[in-house]
């Protein structure tokens, strides 16, 4: 079917990936400076997301293809297995419980916090964000800047990622992320963020590479383990780069 709504996604899938193509380059190089800079002299790079954001921390973490000094910060009651799932929202809403997280991790300075958050508006990203600058560590939001700016901050600050983080990355989504409209609704469907997302942080990951590559640094990339040697390809990884790998 040539007008099958799953191709309007598909199309304005592809339209969102040329505008962050077009729009988003910069930060992408400057965030893999920033990463790059940070492996190199030893600091250690760390991810954190809510809910269905934190969908692209386990994307960076762990796998075939991806650095292996990504360090992933959860918390349970964060993410989607949690029971209710309605909880994740209650304590992403909760001031103070993002500054907690970031205290029980290892995160210090010269470090690089990754931190995704679609709104930007939560407690949880916002005092993570806040926390990690405190202790002296470089902070870059993946986030929707257009639909941040549209609504409140949930913060007592007032404020929200975008406008804390040392660098922003734009997913140039659409407002309430959803992008296909429900036939006969004003309601949407289709979200875009999880995508574009895990494509922004892809292309940031294969930018940190290159970047460490013409140094000549050794490359912290992950090996499928299901080839033949990929196990003992990434336990030589892991103990090459252990003093930046807290997940083990």
């Amino acid at each position: 079917m040539e007008n099958a709504l799953y191709k309007t996604y598909f199309r304005h899938i592809l339209e969102i990936v040329a505008r962050v193509e077009s729009e988003q380059s910069g930060g992408i190089e400057s965030a893999a400076l920033v990463i790059a800079d940070a492996i190199q002299s030893g600091r250690s790079v760390f991810a954190f997301g809510c809910s269905h954001a934190g969908i692209l921390v386990e994307e960076l973490f762990y796998r075939a293809g991806g650095l292996a000094v990504i360090n992933p910060i959860f918390n349970p009651t964060l993410m989607l297995n949690t029971r209710p799932v309605t909880m994740t929202s209650r304590m992403e809403r909760l001031e103070g419980f993002g500054k907690e997280i970031v205290a029980c991790s290892r995160v210090s300075s010269g470090d690089v916090l990754l931190i995704h958050s679609v709104s930007g508006r939560n407690p949880g990203a916002v005092d993570a964000a806040l926390a990690a600058k405190e202790r002296g560590a470089y902070v870059v939001a993946l986030t929707n800047v257009t639909y941040s700016a549209r609504v409140s901050s949930r913060h007592s600050g007032g404020k929200k990622l975008y406008e804390i983080a040392d660098l922003v990355l734009d997913n140039c989504g659409d407002f309430g992320d959803a992008s296909v409209p429900v036939p006969g609704s004003e309601q949407k469907m289709a979200p875009t963020s999880t995508v574009i997302g895990a494509l922004i942080l892809n292309a940031v990951v294969v930018h940190t590479v290159s970047i460490l590559a013409e140094r000549g640094s050794p490359l912290p990339v992950f090996r499928s383990a299901n080839v033949d040697g990929g196990d003992e390809e990434n336990e030589r990884i892991m103990e090459r780069f252990k003093n930046q790998i807290h997940y083990l």
